[in-house]
């Protein structure tokens, strides 16, 4: 009788020494739940991390629709050779100046070459030629042979996917280096050319409650003649006198040029990921923004695009510009912009209504995020001025 009594405890003893393994939850969820969770996810570096988890895991992230690609830092070849000088670091987040053209008739803006941004677009076998620090799909940083990151570039990272129809790729910044209290906003639509581009410029800005002694010291007649429209949104003479106009003409241009250098970096990208609807290329700083819907996407696949013999970018076309002009414009946040121009540009050969959308300013006003797409509402109810621009 003792030993029978015994017996049972020790049933129940193995059984708690030998529990029963956990149940994955997981792997109660169907695929198409799990794709809804990726493409919620969409960074491509949390994808990578969540391939590397199981087999069925790593089965379902190319079948990801949604993705958004984050870069982190942008390296030029000039760069890396210098990589090892103390200096380095700065001299990476420098401004070198866009074209010459710029630095000798204007010399007031400077950007980054266009050869920077081609580095982390285009595929290299030089060491250090693109410049996209993403994880792998193990999850693990790449590293070279002697110790340090590998880099990849879009093009790389993005040739797993197989099903992508909404892609974003972000760059660390804007290419146009501004002073920090001037405004440069564009948005550009492309084609196997371009469509159009909006470009927002002010020479300053003053930010709700910030500042608030230069508002108050703000004098009171400049503030009542911001929604004043007496004067028929006329440009004053000093405009032209004093650069104004110029200055507007170079951030036009450079706008231009940033974006059809974008365009032109996203032949590889549009040409193998054929599921494309949508395709936005813009940056941190929100400086500019380049879309293509899938009717553009489709277009740049079947009739290729004409490069520009300058640099590697697109050629942009001969445009019809209007310019809307503000010495001084508040909003109704509070927000202030001093020299406010908005400039709308569309091919010159694009038919009459489309041509009429852009005089009347429908388009133009609906380009950017509050509060600087209020801004453009206002500045189009201003004078229209009229520009041509040859194709360059």
């Amino acid at each position: 009788m003792m030993m029978s009594s015994i017996l049972p405890d020790l049933t129940t003893s193995t059984t708690k020494i030998h529990p029963e393994p956990p149940v994955d939850r997981f792997d109660h969820l169907p695929d198409s739940l799990l794709l809804i969770i990726f493409n919620y996810i969409g960074d491509i570096k949390s994808l990578g991390r969540c391939s590397s988890v199981s087999r069925r895991f790593h089965s379902l992230v190319p079948q990801v629709q949604n993705v958004v690609v984050k870069v982190d830092c942008v390296i030029s070849d000039d760069d890396a050779t210098s990589s090892s000088s103390p200096s380095s670091s700065s001299s990476s987040k420098s401004r070198a100046p866009f074209l010459s053209l710029f630095r000798i008739v204007f010399g007031s803006i400077v950007t980054k070459p266009i050869q920077v941004i081609g580095s982390f677009f285009g595929s290299s076998n030089k060491r250090y030629s693109s410049s996209v620090m993403l994880t792998s799909a193990s999850g693990e940083d790449d590293v070279t042979g002697g110790g340090g990151v590998m880099h990849h570039s879009p093009t790389q990272v993005l040739k797993g996917f197989n099903e992508i129809k909404f892609l974003k790729i972000e760059l660390p910044s804007g290419e146009l280096g501004v002073d920090d209290d001037v405004l440069l906003r564009w948005r550009a639509d492309f084609g196997s050319t371009l469509d159009n581009c909006v470009m927002l410029g002010a020479s300053s800005v003053i930010y709700p409650n910030t500042n608030t002694m230069m508002l108050d010291n703000v004098n009171v007649n400049n503030v009542g003649n911001v929604n004043d429209n007496n004067d028929n949104g006329s440009i004053p003479e000093s405009f032209y006198t004093n650069g104004g106009l110029k200055l507007r003409v170079v951030w036009t241009i450079s706008s231009l040029i940033a974006a059809s250098a974008r365009h032109y970096l996203l032949q590889s990208i549009i040409c193998e990921h054929k599921t494309l609807d949508s395709l936005v290329l813009t940056d941190a700083d929100g400086q500019g923004v380049l879309c293509m819907n899938r009717e553009q996407l489709e277009e740049l696949r079947v009739k290729p695009l004409s490069a520009s013999s300058a640099s590697k970018r697109t050629l942009v076309p001969a445009l019809n510009m209007r310019l809307w002009y503000a010495p001084y414009l508040e909003l109704p946040d509070g927000t202030v912009l001093k020299g406010a121009t908005l400039v709308a540009t569309r091919p010159s050969d694009q038919n009459v209504a489309v041509q009429k959308d852009v005089a009347d300013g429908l388009w133009a006003s609906s380009a950017f995020e509050e509060p600087f797409g209020t801004a453009a509402k206002m500045l189009v109810k201003r004078r229209t001025y009229c520009l041509e621009m040859n194709s360059f």
